[in-house]
């Protein structure tokens, strides 16, 4: 039996710490964000350099949310993010893009369907050409 933890769908795992942890943002989450900060869309653009980056505490706030999001308690997951101290916050800036972006586009990690002409023995999965 493997125990590696497997990211549901719109879902991210990762570790923060010494603990794994599921996170996902969900409608409720992004709303709870945009009711104490700025709207979702302009924090992925700022992600981008297409707006303003995102700062300290709504990052935070994104991967406490996603925590929320994955099962956890708000006050466990204020914990977490608040135990990290400093030097998370640049795993949590790229936590914070990673989930708003698999929530936005979930299908990031599902299998591609490969749709190339093959002759009849050959895998469509062999990407090489022969010249």
């Amino acid at each position: 039996m493997a125990i590696t933890a497997e990211a549901p769908r719109g879902g991210v795992v990762d570790q923060i710490g010494d603990a794994t942890y599921t996170m996902i943002l969900r409608n409720r989450e992004i709303e709870r964000f945009e009711d104490k900060h700025r709207g979702i869309f302009e924090v992925w653009d700022g992600f981008f350099d297409r707006g303003q980056k995102p700062n300290s505490t709504e990052v935070k706030d994104l991967v406490a949310l996603a925590l929320v999001g994955g099962g956890l308690s708000d006050i466990k997951a204020d914990k977490i993010v608040s135990d990290a101290g400093p030097q998370a916050l640049m795993k949590f800036y790229a936590l914070a893009q990673s989930v708003i972006g698999v929530a936005f586009m979930p299908e990031v990690f599902d299998e591609p369907s490969v749709k190339k002409k093959t002759s009849s023995d050959q895998s469509p999965n062999v990407l090489m050409s022969d010249e």
